[in-house]
């Protein structure tokens, strides 16, 4: 039977996944940079430096919003939901989102294709900060209910 334990050993798994994904992206860029500067003339006219740059430079908010995203899913699997330090991570993971939207939009000036990467992590910035807030509320109810007497 699917559970709420079984639901965060999935998402924490599917987060490791990605960080390995992440990962062998950072090492295979090189590969991949060049596959795609011999068959598009676009690529080949950017040059293989700005797509490095756009790699290297978006795995660091990507790492940063994996390892916090994981850190979150732990915290909530010992039962720490509605807490400061998860609307910090909410926080933390949207503004890695808004990251994101920067480098492929701007990414996007170079290469077109860079466009759809660049508004998905603008469209995620919005909908982490809406759960965010709703977090935030919660937290704040809860400690007034903790104070009333």
């Amino acid at each position: 039977m699917w559970n709420d334990n079984r639901s965060l050993v999935l998402s924490k798994i599917c987060v490791i996944v990605f960080m390995v994904l992440l990962i062998t992206a950072a090492i295979l860029a090189p590969n991949l940079i060049a596959r795609l500067i011999t068959i598009s003339s676009n690529a080949r006219e950017a040059g293989a430096g700005l797509f490095f740059a756009t790699i290297y430079i978006g795995s660091i908010p990507a790492a940063a919003l994996l390892l916090s995203m994981y850190m979150l899913l732990r915290r909530i699997s010992i039962g720490d939901v509605f807490v400061k330090e998860n609307v910090s991570s909410l926080r933390f993971i949207s503004w890695c989102f808004f990251a994101g939207a920067l480098i492929g939009t701007a990414s996007a000036i170079y290469f077109i294709a860079w466009l759809p990467i660049g508004i998905a992590a603008a469209f995620m910035y919005l909908v982490v900060r809406v759960i965010k807030n709703i977090i935030a509320k919660a937290v704040s109810l809860q400690d007034d209910a903790d104070y009333t007497i």
